[in-house]
């Protein structure tokens, strides 16, 4: 591979800086929270046919498209793909907890103190723009490629607004790179927020709904009732007990140990017996789990618990992704060449960036891994640990260094005619 001292030099040279960062403001200006992507669909559509992408859209939803197009190289390369999904969470509360103050309008992409703020600033639109940039810069050092460079950007991807956030969007993308419709990746780059570190291995999990139902009855004969309440105290007992087992089963060197975390409980109110009462729950998974072991294993557990207590219990899954239950956990080898050789370029863009760890959360690199074929990793600039948070902004200077970064490793993998 392509990709050493001089052609990233050459390429920090060439960086346009003020166009590289109008074209993240572009980004965040265009409201995008899940159900409206296609208000930042055409402003892709626009940046991807300057680039001579010959973008293509499509609605995997009515009134909800995904977009994708391709650079073609001379010949003798392999494909590179960039994947990232285009919608945002809300911004209730935004312009309220910031208001009076620059930061005040959640799409305004002002940058104060070297960083970039803005809803989707990181999550995902700085890693969007660094990769569409990328191309932009190999264009101005004047480097041909070999291989070819495809983009697709995808909706559905956040969860939280009323019957959305399934993956419907990367859904559509795998079956059209099923079909033939679209030429398969050899490598591809899901550019979730990493810090310009590289995750080749992602947590799985599946969120469970589990409803205890027993008899309600007024408090001064608790014994003509079943209480809910206190049958889901041996639940969440078991729930934590079970947590701590498969914690200490293993523990993945990127990705660190399984858990099942309890994240919400309602029940009672009345001045009565319990009847009902409910609790959420997420269970992570490392890799090489597989979903439906995973979710009989607690469904045993719950049905232990509260046997005996003359209550029913029912499970509800309402996360599923890849998978009817949730999402699956996903890795590729550390250790290729195309992953060492996009690290040690983020390296050299920003020293001390560029290691090589899991992602602390999940998103839709299984559908390419999985359905596709294709070895998919995360990386591109912005911090996970700010996103969907009142304090979402990206450091520009670590976008900056992405945008070297990522053309140093496409120049790199796909080739240079002109090398």
């Amino acid at each position: 591979m392509t990709g050493d001292r001089s052609v990233q030099d050459r390429l920090k040279s060439a960086l346009d800086a003020d166009s590289a960062l109008d074209l993240l403001k572009g980004a965040i200006a265009r409201e995008s929270v899940t159900g409206n992507e296609a208000n930042f669909v055409s402003f892709l559509e626009t940046q991807m046919r300057k680039l001579g992408l010959s973008p293509q859209s499509a609605e995997f939803l009515p009134g909800r498209p995904n977009v994708w197009g391709e650079r073609k190289g001379v010949g003798g390369g392999p494909r590179l793909l960039f994947v990232g999904h285009t919608d945002t969470v809300h911004v209730r509360g935004w312009a309220e907890h910031w208001e009076g103050t620059e930061r005040e309008n959640p799409f305004s992409g002002v940058v104060i103190d070297g960083e970039i703020w803005g809803r989707g600033s990181g999550d995902l639109k700085a890693g969007i723009s660094a990769s569409l940039c990328a191309l932009d810069l190999l264009d101005r050092a004047g480097l041909a490629l070999k291989g070819d460079v495809s983009f697709a950007f995808v909706g559905d991807e956040e969860s939280g607004e009323p019957g959305t956030g399934v993956s419907a969007g990367i859904k559509d993308l795998a079956q059209r790179f099923e079909r033939g419709e679209i030429a398969k990746p050899d490598f591809a780059v899901y550019v979730e927020p990493t810090k310009l570190s590289v995750f080749p291995a992602q947590m799985g999990f599946f969120i469970a709904d589990i409803t205890v139902t027993g008899k309600s009855a007024y408090f001064g004969v608790p014994e003509e009732g079943i209480d809910a309440l206190k049958a889901m105290h041996g639940v969440l007992d078991a729930i934590w007990r079970h947590s701590d087992a498969i914690a200490a089963r293993a523990s993945h060197p990127l990705v660190g140990r399984a858990f099942a975390l309890v994240t919400g409980i309602d029940g009672g109110g009345y001045i009565a017996v319990p009847g009902e009462c409910r609790i959420s729950l997420i269970r992570k998974l490392l890799p090489g789990e597989a979903l439906d072991d995973a979710v009989a294993e607690l469904e045993s557990v719950v049905n232990e618990a509260v046997s005996g207590t003359g209550t029913t219990v029912s499970m509800d899954y309402p996360a599923g992704r890849d998978h009817r239950h949730g999402g699956s956990p996903a890795e590729v080898d550390s250790e290729r060449q195309d992953i060492q050789a996009l690290a040690a370029a983020m390296n050299k863009a920003l020293p001390g960036r560029g290691a090589i760890t899991g992602a602390p959360y999940w998103s839709e690199a299984p559908f390419l891994i999985d359905r596709v074929g294709c070895p998919t990793v995360y990386c591109a600039p912005g911090d996970i640990s700010n996103c969907h948070t009142f304090e979402e902004r990206v450091s520009v200077e670590e976008y900056f260094a992405g945008i070297v970064g990522f053309a140093s490793f496409i120049a790199g993998y796909c080739g240079i005619e002109n090398a």
